[in-house]
């Protein structure tokens, strides 16, 4: 095994939900952007099995939660997941290839978003280029919070690289207060929790990222060098592959 460099070490999550890194090294010489291994890689979807694993993930995170009537439907490839404009992402064990995790980014680019079978955007935000993140599911391990984390900023790079200027979510509590302190906020704070088709009609927040003020308003977030001044080599994104799953 070969000794990591300086700029190249193991992340050892703290508790919480952030799962921030604890670097097993620190100098003050050290250049803004670091450079870490994850356990895991993250990459995109690329075949009908690849889609196949996913959706046992996603019933088998879903189940956990809610009855079998809303969640059986997940155990088949959504179609939406080959749409063009739409990436699945994965987290794959680097270790043994066992999947960890899995969401679901669909832009705006070709049709409306999901969310908007049921929740009306704002003309400031439905004019601009959006991108929605669903299915977010994780498996149960130690490390399911860094996984979490992790997807989501692979998500977010993503994003940026195909143009999107708004990210959104849509969460249930307490999930909704995990996407607050990562500086989503509500596109409408006066409507709350509404009933949402796409995700089982229950009351989901609707909530986003401004990805051109995300760098400015993050600065002292205590991921804000996590996300921004550290690279991850295992997150594999390519912002042309969303659609290409053969």
């Amino acid at each position: 095994m070969q000794a990591q460099t300086s700029h190249e070490h193991a992340i050892v999550p703290r508790a919480g939900w952030y799962a921030v890194p604890a670097p097993a090294w620190h100098a003050e010489h050290d250049i803004a952007m670091r450079r870490e291994r994850l356990p895991f890689r993250i990459r995109v979807a690329r075949s009908q099995a690849d889609l196949r694993r996913v959706a046992q993930l996603r019933y088998d995170a879903y189940a956990r939660h809610l009855p079998a009537s809303l969640t059986q439907g997940l155990l088949q490839v959504d179609p939406l997941d080959l749409a063009p404009g739409v990436a699945v992402l994965m987290a794959e064990s680097r270790a043994d290839g066992e999947l960890l995790g899995t969401l679901r980014i669909q832009t705006n680019e070709h049709r409306p978003l999901a969310l908007q079978q049921s929740f009306g955007l704002p003309a400031w935000m439905a004019d601009a280029r959006c991108a929605e993140v669903t299915r977010l599911a994780v498996t149960q391990r130690a490390d399911s919070r860094l996984v979490k984390t992790v997807m989501l900023k692979a998500a977010y790079y993503w994003c940026e690289r195909a143009g999107v200027r708004y990210v959104l979510v849509t969460a249930r509590s307490p999930l909704d207060r995990q996407y607050a302190r990562l500086m989503f906020r509500d596109v409408d704070p006066a409507k709350g929790f509404v009933p949402l088709e796409h995700v089982f009609g229950l009351p989901h927040r609707v909530m986003y990222c401004d990805i051109a003020t995300a760098r400015f308003e993050g600065a002292g977030h205590p991921l804000y060098d996590f996300w921004f001044n550290t690279d991850h080599p295992d997150i594999e994104l390519d912002a042309g592959d969303g659609g290409t799953v053969g």
